[in-house]
């Protein structure tokens, strides 16, 4: 009796491998600043307001760019659209870290910084529903946005020891010459790939709704919305919370830049295993089943992570890397179900509406918590708590859309 040979372990392309370093390398600019913070702060005299100001054009300028690149990525290619704004990333990460040295000129070059750096991310993820089958595309996927997240990690703790040490300036170069490295990276790994144009011309804006009709696109963006509300809240609080903490009796020893590490290990390192890990669960388990796992783990750990400010700090570190892991992890999911739903022609169009929807409602949720904890008193107890349970119903919502799409757990001889 003969024996089937066994099917061999498809090997991971070079260029997809190349994609990720580059996603690495320019995201190493995204988390510069906010790294640096105190002692740019310091060094250029500014206030709260004047600070948070240039994080505000920084995000503004990257949701117009993730919406623009997404849109015209149909009819002109992802690969054309991922290269030329890998070209001006780079550009714009060099004019930061060498010319940026005061209020006015960070404000100008960061937020021109993010108004390039949105056209690398998902032009990135068509790239990959291009060129990677069905089966294996929530893995990579997930190895590519894990890539980033590692990327905001080294971004922050580069930026922290560096800072700390040698001044705001020697973070800011080191950082924002990611970009310029990435493109490096990137350039050898897409000479040999297509540029696929799938839609003839960017239609109407109107028309580019029309695969919101679909019940399953539908609920993945209604699904990604509700998850950017909690994920870009919690981007913008739980380090507020975690460094509270770390300061407080019983925190974390070490200095500024320490707790640092301690913060972004916490958010950013947890990110990058759920994103390896919960793509290639969803390739084998479905992509419901995750999405609805992640959704009700994030809204858990938002209702609970708030109250548990007067606990010991090695009880609390475990809960937020916890909070990290599940509210990135459905977004390698949501993102290969998105390509699986909508007509190659019209996904830039799909995910220019998603990053509008998403980002509106995550741009609004730092601002709703900032309310609720000016509400209830930031010296109350119950502040904290509060906060973190408005960004839980943004979890809770997720679940549920992931509840309601239909079953989709792949078959025995995909998942073998």
């Amino acid at each position: 009796m003969t024996k089937t040979p066994a099917h061999p372990r498809p090997s991971t392309p070079l260029w997809l491998i190349l994609l990720c370093a580059s996603r690495f390398g320019s995201s190493l600019a995204f988390m510069v600043y906010a790294g640096a913070l105190i002692p740019t702060m310091g060094a250029w005299g500014m206030s709260g307001g004047e600070a948070g100001g240039i994080q505000a054009a920084f995000n503004i300028g990257y949701a117009l760019s993730l919406v623009l690149s997404s849109w015209f990525a149909d009819s002109l290619g992802a690969k054309r659209v991922f290269l030329w704004s890998s070209w001006a990333t780079a550009l714009t990460g060099m004019a930061f870290a060498f010319l940026a040295r005061d209020a006015t000129s960070g404000l100008v070059l960061f937020a021109l910084l993010g108004a390039t750096q949105g056209g690398t991310y998902a032009p990135s993820i068509m790239l990959v529903a291009q060129g990677v089958p069905a089966e294996r595309r929530g893995a990579a996927v997930g190895w590519l946005l894990g890539a980033g997240s590692l990327g905001y990690f080294a971004s922050i703790a580069l930026a922290a020891g560096l800072s700390d040490r040698f001044g705001y300036e020697a973070a800011f170069i080191a950082c924002g010459l990611g970009p310029l490295l990435a493109l490096l990276t990137a350039l050898p790994g897409l000479r040999g790939r297509p540029n696929l144009v799938a839609g003839k011309r960017a239609g109407s804006l109107r028309g580019a709704f029309r695969f919101l009709s679909d019940r399953r696109s539908f609920l993945l963006t209604a699904g990604y919305t509700t998850h950017c509300w909690e994920l870009l809240g919690m981007w913008a609080w739980l380090p507020a919370f975690l460094t509270a903490t770390l300061s407080g009796p019983g925190g974390a020893a070490g200095g500024a830049a320490m707790q640092g590490l301690w913060i972004a290990g916490a958010i950013h390192l947890s990110g990058f295993l759920s994103s390896l890990t919960m793509g290639r669960a969803s390739d084998r388990l479905g992509r419901r089943a995750v999405l609805l796992a992640m959704g009700l783990l994030g809204a858990a750990c938002s209702l609970a992570i708030g109250w548990m400010e007067a606990l010991p700090v090695w009880l609390i570190l475990p809960v937020a890397a916890l909070y990290g892991f599940s509210a990135l992890g459905d977004s390698p999911v949501l993102s290969t179900a998105m390509t699986e739903s909508v007509e190659p022609g019209s996904l830039g169009a799909a995910l220019a509406v998603r990053s509008i929807l998403g980002f509106g409602a995550g741009g609004v949720a730092p601002l709703a918590v900032g309310l609720v904890l000016d509400g209830a008193g930031a010296g109350s107890g119950s502040a904290w708590g509060w906060g973190f349970a408005l960004l839980g119903v943004g979890g809770g919502l997720a679940a549920a859309c992931a509840a309601l799409l239909p079953a989709d757990r792949p078959a025995p001889s995909l998942r073998s």
